[in-house]
């Protein structure tokens, strides 16, 4: 089993426990009075949504302590297909309590406790449209920047006000102790959320950073510079990701990730690359020298460990080749001497980022380069198409145990690529995928 597997399975077990604590206190402590199965079923549901709810904060507060070795982008993943059920299980709590007896109704009559009735009714949709926002984002036309905005401040109250409903029920909750408890396990996702939202933003005003250099790039694409303003930097592995605050203020809805595209030798300077692909990678050629910006990371598991492989394959869709420039240009000062392939997919030959610097590596590195495009030029000599599995039969090692393989870049281009590694007989555990839909 390899280590990202044996590290997933633990993560994955912590997680289990912490989501199931808030209910296991409450059945520590059971009630005294007996009600039937399904109006006990449907309270216990409502507290095992609290503890669904609570980890969400901790598994989306991009946190580097979580689940490292299993990367950020796929604890996010994680995080957005657990909050359907936790949707699901804020609705079945009070739908399952109101068939078994329909005398719970009168929680959500106005004309009995006006208080209750209107928080409960609020808790249940902003849950809905807690969900609804995140997974159709932009369907709904919400930006990024106000989703975050918004996805904290329903997050906040709904965990919060699920935690004083509980305690105000006070049937499996009764006891100061059993509230105690629950208060204590609660407080700490409340916390951790507001130290990723409001503390975290304060430290980083002590670090800031400042754009040094703004580089036009093929693609319709631009690489900014950035430099430590006053401190040591910010170590980071060739392969992670970041996410960056151009302004005088951390304190911004404008936050956007990227991969680092420079070698990881320097911890004080930095590059990163972007394509114009949204409003904010827009501007990126009109950032002025001199801009201050406020930078959180590093995250991601996408690291390779070149001495641990007998040959690392990177395959690049795009602009996904930035983290792989990141390994390339690192490996090149490290002098590493473990074969590398990489296949870089693009349309055109005009849009191939750093195809000159590639050149050069491949005469400095033991590179192997394979540049693959969907619409070449007549006189083209090199591959054509799209990465399937011909062509990675062609071009890759034939042997390939003890490789390890790296794949970035657009959606369609990734689940190609996977595809035909595995039917080449390669195990999904030596494949890495790095997916930029963080937002």
């Amino acid at each position: 089993m390899s280590e990202v597997a044996r590290s997933t399975i633990k993560w994955l077990s912590i997680y289990v426990f912490l989501t199931l604590l808030p209910l296991g206190i409450a059945l520590a402590n059971p009630p005294a009075e007996a009600r039937g199965f399904w109006v006990e079923a449907g309270a216990l549901l409502g507290l095992l949504g609290l503890g669904v709810l609570a980890m969400q904060l901790v598994i989306s507060g991009r946190h580097r302590w979580f689940a490292p070795e299993v990367g950020l982008d796929n604890t996010l993943q994680f995080h957005r297909r657990i909050g359907t059920f936790a949707l699901l299980l804020v609705l079945a709590h009070p739908v399952t309590l109101m068939l078994a007896d329909p005398g719970f109704l009168a929680y959500l009559d106005p004309r009995d406790e006006t208080l209750r009735a209107v928080s409960l009714s609020a808790l249940v949709a902003a849950t809905a449209v807690l969900v609804v926002s995140s997974l159709w984002r932009v369907s709904v036309g919400l930006s990024y920047e106000w989703w975050r905005a918004l996805h904290g401040a329903l997050s906040l109250f709904i965990v919060a006000g699920g935690l004083g409903h509980a305690l105000m029920v006070d049937h499996y909750t009764s006891g100061l102790l059993t509230k105690a408890l629950l208060v204590a396990v609660i407080l700490v996702p409340l916390l951790l959320l507001l130290d990723s939202r409001l503390f975290r933003l304060l430290r980083m005003r002590r670090r800031p950073w400042r754009v040094a250099a703004v580089e036009p790039e093929r693609g319709d694409s631009t690489t900014l510079v950035l430099e430590a303003d006053g401190h040591r930097g910010m170590p980071f592995l060739p392969g992670q990701f970041f996410w960056v605050t151009l302004g005088e203020t951390p304190f911004s809805l404008q936050q956007h990730p990227f991969s680092f595209a420079s070698s990881a030798s320097s911890s004080e300077r930095f590059a990163f690359t972007s394509k114009a692909l949204g409003d904010f990678s827009r501007r990126l050629p009109e950032v002025e020298p001199g801009t201050r910006a406020w930078v959180e990371g590093p995250y991601g598991a996408f690291v390779p460990r070149p001495a641990e492989s007998d040959a690392l394959v990177l395959l690049a869709g795009g602009v996904g080749i930035t983290p792989i420039m990141s390994m390339l240009r690192t490996y090149r000062q490290q002098g590493i001497s473990t074969p590398l392939y990489l296949v870089y997919a693009n349309d055109v030959w005009e849009d191939v980022l750093f195809r000159e610097e590639l050149d050069d590596m491949a005469g400095e590195l033991p590179l192997t380069l394979v540049h693959v495009l969907s619409d070449p030029p007549s006189a083209w000599n090199g591959e054509r198409g799209y990465v399937d599995t011909g062509l990675l039969r062609r071009q890759l090692p034939v042997d390939g145990q003890g490789v390890s393989y790296f794949i970035c870049g657009p959606e369609p281009m990734m689940n190609a690529a996977e595809q035909a590694l595995i039917s080449l007989g390669v195990a999904p555990a030596r494949i890495y995928s790095d997916r930029f839909d963080l937002v």
